[in-house]
């Protein structure tokens, strides 16, 4: 099913004007009076109290935070405290009319965000289903620590509201009992029973987070909406504009089938408190003026923009309420540049120097916590003996919940003494789930009946046939191996959906896709726009809601674009989390060839050097297919890596063929490609194929057995084969594409020294590609790997090969002049 959407030069080449529509600005003018109607007594109170326990919260962590104490309690806190006092009535205005099943994704300044989703969350529940959930986290850990200490012990909201906010603070406190076991901590808060999902200490990292959540619940057809959080700061960051440009395809209003047409559920909004860290947003470090107008750029429906005033809680929720129904009826996204202030620093240590005194003043004047109550007070609903009574018992709530979190006998923190290892353990979830859902996929078509299915199952599946090379048009090729491990999926779990840059009509870059787009509808598999970091940073928070993805970045050099979301959001939520949440992600990426020096780099160590990254790079078709099937079936970050230059290779070392039927490959084992005596070769990626050609020429023209050992896996990796090789040849020589410095072989080459030092003859040999940039295809012999540079090295660093003259330079004062040049 191809795209039949035409482009009309006609129309393209007429003349006209864009005209743009007003956009709403504080236009709310109700007061309570008038709004009496639509809220109880008791909701303007819960209003105000919801306010009220923020900011408790909020003076408690500053208090702590600037004089190691609060009420009188010695408390030294170390950790960040961004605060958000002042931002109050926006938070409980955003969240009043929210449920559990609406997300949100905050910044680093959500306390106030996350404590009002929860209140409004614990009002709307059952008792039964508040206890399932406390009894069901961490097996009861945090409700046992806050049961019975309520006034009325038998309110079941009264014991959620005491969990949620010890919960929360012992996370910020880095206790055992927090949400994420105190590894998340203040910046990254969430508790996703409450529709909170996890905060982001990267400056708009949650924009196309969110939007991927929002594509989860599009393709997933999940009730609720999703906001992203973010301060008006972060309009200077590229993901923010791509996760807005995304959310807005068009293609979701053109292309994709009924039942799935409509924007994105999704409502960008902006807690606009003026200030990015000490850069004042409007004036000096942006051009808007007024954020609301950014809307107009991004789709005709100017994303539906308005600015709203944030000081008030009941204009919030009337915003709330109407962009609601925009995105109920699927014409999303939505932008609120929603007006606020914070009342503190950008954090305790700041000196403030960026505003005035007569400024500050002037906000504090109209603090809603004061400006509500007088306006409650006036209007006959409360008395100021009941708002008195309402800001104490938010104060005895925190002073009691702040006793027991640093109660080191009552929450203590993760015992690494203890359990050593448990950081490491929460790294990978190592799972195996063969789908996220169960229920029927969408397919166009049965898979034996897709045109490129039929096509592999007349090809030759082993690269050579009766002592032949089997033709590049007949072989069943690495390209194939992926397409059927991926295609096998799309038809196995629901959820799985694909993007990237040019992946459904064009097949993707190298051919993997050609075929998909007969199989699959528009909403499992689709073009995004050029935009990496919305590729990537959506498919995270399309797998913290539970789906499975797979997103191409095309090359490898394109992963600086999605640097953020590749190292700081991809890598680390599951740790982050203690392993609560789940990130079944894989990221293709091909390492280029021919293109020169920014489409033809090999970074592969440099994903191997994050944390939390499973990176792989198969150089075979049976290694590919069993390799991405394990990938496919797991929940951790694989970083699939894929070599332009041996997509159309046959399988050359698995004599039996690539079997037709679903196999798998344990992530992190390597394969013993060639069996050798005199010297092992471990290889990482296409280099595998030098090898074979240096081992070939070792072995005709000097008698020399060579052992190869392909890596296969990057991370994890297991070392006993290379160890045991090792033991019987005493010698190793490492290679791959990456340039030398810095690659992740001199890491493999430290480690086989130190695990099999009594077992060497020499030092392990790192063969790389040059410390240069990447030339032309012209001169890329002189700039990868060859098989005579493996030979030259092993003759110059490991043993003398009798009769060889080198070619290539690999002598010591060779290596010592060009590390000095640093090339």
């Amino acid at each position: 099913m191809s795209k039949t959407l035409f482009i009309d030069p006609k129309q393209m080449r007429k003349s006209g004007w864009i005209t743009f529509k007003d956009i709403p600005v504080n236009q709310y003018n109700r007061s309570i009076n008038d709004e009496k109607a639509n809220f109880l007594k008791e909701d303007f109170l819960r209003i105000y109290r919801d306010m009220a326990i923020i900011r408790e919260f909020e003076m408690m962590l500053h208090t702590v935070r600037t004089t190691n104490e609060y009420e009188g309690i010695p408390y030294k806190y170390t950790g960040p405290a961004h605060l958000s006092i002042g931002q109050e009535a926006s938070a409980v205005g955003q969240a009043y009319l929210l449920d559990k099943d609406d997300y949100i994704f905050g910044s680093h300044r959500s306390h106030g965000e996350i404590i009002a989703k929860a209140m409004s969350c614990i009002q709307k529940m059952s008792d039964e289903e508040l206890l399932e959930i406390m009894k069901n986290t961490f097996e009861g850990a945090i409700l046992k620590v806050v049961e019975g200490k309520q006034k009325d012990t038998n309110s079941i909201k009264e014991l959620a509201i005491d969990f949620f906010i010890y919960g929360a603070m012992a996370e910020i406190f880095g206790r055992e009992n927090g949400f994420a076991r105190g590894l998340g901590n203040s910046m990254h808060a969430f508790f996703t029973p409450f529709g909170i999902y996890p905060n982001n200490a990267i400056v708009g990292g949650s924009a196309p987070i969110a939007m991927g959540a929002a594509l989860y619940k599009k393709v997933n057809k999940k009730k609720g909406i999703v906001i992203s959080n973010v301060g008006d700061g972060a309009l200077g960051c590229g993901p923010v504009w791509e996760a807005m440009n995304m959310a807005a395809m068009d293609q979701f209003k053109t292309l994709w089938e009924e039942g799935y047409k409509g924007g994105l559920p999704i409502i960008f909004n902006f807690f606009n408190n003026q200030y990015g860290m000490g850069g004042q947003t409007n004036g000096e470090t942006m051009g808007y003026k007024m954020l609301a107008r950014l809307g107009a750029g991004i789709n005709p429906e100017q994303m539906h923009a308005e600015r709203i005033d944030g000081y008030n809680p009941l204009a919030v929720i009337d915003a709330i309420k109407r962009k609601k129904k925009i995105i109920e009826e699927n014409q999303g996204p939505v932008l609120l540049d929603t007006v606020t202030y914070r009342l503190t620093g950008h954090s305790p240590s700041d000196a403030e120097t960026y505003r005035t005194k007569e400024e500050l003043d002037a906000w504090k004047a109209v603090d809603p916590l004061e400006t509500f109550k007088d306006e409650l007070v006036n209007a006959g609903i409360a008395s100021q003996d009941e708002i008195s009574e309402i800001r104490q018992n938010s104060k005895e709530l925190i002073l009691k919940i702040f006793k027991l979190a640093i109660d080191d006998s009552i929450s203590p923190r993760i015992d690494l003494v203890k359990i050593p290892n448990f950081i490491g353990n929460v790294m990978f979830s190592n799972q195996r789930i063969e789908k996220m859902d169960d229920r029927e996929c969408d397919v166009l078509i049965p898979k034996e009946e897709n045109p490129r299915v039929k096509q592999i199952k007349n090809k030759i599946r082993v690269g050579v046939q009766d002592g032949k090379p089997v033709s590049k048009i007949k072989t069943y090729q690495l390209r194939d191996a992926i397409f059927e491990s991926i295609i096998d999926k799309f038809y196995t779990d629901p959820t799985l959906i694909a993007y990237g840059e040019d992946n459904r009509d064009w097949g993707g870059a190298f051919g993997v896709y050609k075929g998909l787009t007969e199989s699959l509808p528009y909403h499992r598999f689709f073009n995004s726009p050029i935009s990496e970091a919305a590729i990537v940073g959506s498919a995270v928070g399309y797998a913290l809601c539970g789906g499975r993805v797979v997103v191409e970045l095309m090359y490898a050099d394109f992963m600086g674009r999605a640097g953020d979301e590749i190292f700081n959001q991809l890598s680390k939520w599951q740790s982050m989390s203690a392993g609560v949440l789940k990130m079944p992600v894989v990221l293709r990426m091909s390492v280029g060839a021919k293109y020169g020096a920014q489409h033809s780099q090999d970074w592969t160590s440099i994903c191997a050097h994050i944390p939390g990254l499973k990176v792989v790079y198969p150089a075979t078709p049976y290694d590919a297919k069993g390799i991405m099937n394990t990938a496919l079936m797991g929940t951790d970050p694989v970083v699939f890596m894929e070599s332009q230059k041996i997509y159309d290779i046959g399988e050359l070392f698995h004599m039996e063929g690539v079997p037709e039927g679903y196999y798998e490959i344990p992530i992190g084992e390597p394969d013993i490609k060639k069996e050798g005596k005199d010297v092992t070769i471990l290889t990482i990626g296409p280099t595998l194929y030098q090898a074979v050609e240096a081992a070939k020429i070792l072995e005709q023209k000097y008698g020399i057995s060579a052992e190869i050992i392909d890596a296969r896996s990057v991370v994890p990796f297991n070392y006993e084969k290379v160890i045991e090789s090792v033991k019987k040849t005493g010698k190793i020589v490492l290679t791959s594409d990456e340039c030398e410095r810095g690659s992740i072989l001199n890491d493999f080459a430290r480690n086989i020294t130190e695990l099999a030092f009594d077992y060497l003859d020499a030092p392990p040999v790192v063969v790389g590609a040059k410390n240069w940039i990447t030339p032309a295809f012209e001169l890329e012999k002189f700039f990868y790997p060859q098989a005579d540079w493996i030979i030259d090295a092993i003759h110059e660093k490991i043993m003398p090969i009798k009769g060889h003259i080198p070619v290539n330079n690999f002598t010591r004062n060779e290596q010592i002049r060009l590390n000095k040049l640093g090339v």
